[in-house]
């Protein structure tokens, strides 16, 4: 890792990074693409100085709390949160300043700040995202080779269940060929179901591939599914948006099921609750 000063942390909408890069090792991480402009290996975190005192300045000078998102861009509990635990430290800020939280992760280690999320919950809101792209845990383990298996962080929506903290669940993505199974897609969906997910956000069956990351997926299809880089490129060329062939018939399935189980799967309303600030005294006052 290394360290690098920064003037601000939150983005003009909330989201905080306190790590770039990343070591979960998926091989088909968005992040690593140009466009993000990575002057140092992704693997060589980049951490924050003083992103804690930053971050509290910023929430003190804030008018009203609203919703802080973390994660979309890098996992806040990569295993040099366990040495630097900045996101606890954030966490802890987030909850004395009044603020609530929504956090995305693959990883169990969320567990470690359970406690601190329930009480943000039972302040203000806090909602627990979890990545889930495979029920197949040899595969999870491919795709995604330094992280908590899917059965692990299911146990995650599990234990957010019995502290009634949200839950959204990110689906995806959904490589072409491998994982873009029906059978894939039940297993999934029921598991979401039976632990009683707010929200699933699911941007359609398939992946997306630019500059960058192109280049990594490629490297590692060639290292674990000999034959696959050829596939892609005879089914996809250079597209950003590359969806599996089964792609209708999984979105139908999916839209059905997450009717009939009364959850949020339109993106937007989805979002739309992800970045809606509440507090409990709001909530009872409505009844």
């Amino acid at each position: 890792m290394h360290f690098k000063t920064y003037k601000t942390i939150l983005s003009p909408k909330n989201h905080l990074n306190l790590y770039r890069g990343c070591t979960h090792g998926c091989i088909y991480c968005d992040s690593r693409s140009d466009c993000y402009q990575f002057d140092h290996v992704f693997e060589d975190i980049q951490v924050k100085s003083d992103a804690l005192l930053i971050l509290e300045n910023e929430l003190r000078k804030k008018r009203k709390p609203a919703m802080i998102g973390t994660g979309a861009m890098t996992d806040p509990y990569m295993p040099i949160e366990k040495k630097l635990q900045l996101t606890h430290g954030a966490l802890k800020l987030i909850k004395k300043y009044g603020f609530g939280v929504s956090i995305l992760t693959k990883s169990d280690q969320i567990l470690a700040d359970i406690d601190l999320l329930e009480e943000i919950n039972q302040q203000t809101k806090a909602v627990i995202q979890i990545t889930l792209t495979t029920f197949n845990e040899e595969l999870c383990k491919k795709l995604e080779p330094n992280v908590s298996g899917t059965r692990d962080r299911i146990e995650v929506l599990k234990e957010a269940q019995k502290r009634n903290i949200p839950t959204v669940v990110w689906l995806g993505p959904i490589l072409p060929f491998i994982n873009d199974s029906m059978e894939n897609l039940v297993a999934l969906l029921a598991a979401c179901i039976e632990v009683n997910v707010k929200g699933i956000v699911c941007f359609g069956f398939g992946v997306t591939m630019r500059s960058g990351n192109r280049e990594y997926f490629y490297q590692m299809l060639d290292r674990l599914f000999p034959g696959m880089k050829d596939k892609y490129r005879g089914a996809f060329g250079e597209q950003y948006v590359c969806n599996s062939p089964h792609h209708q018939k999984l979105m139908t399935y999916f839209i059905e099921t997450c009717q009939n189980a009364g959850i949020l799967w339109r993106t937007e309303e989805v979002f739309d609750y992800l970045q809606q600030f509440e507090t409990k005294d709001e909530q009872l006052s409505l009844f």
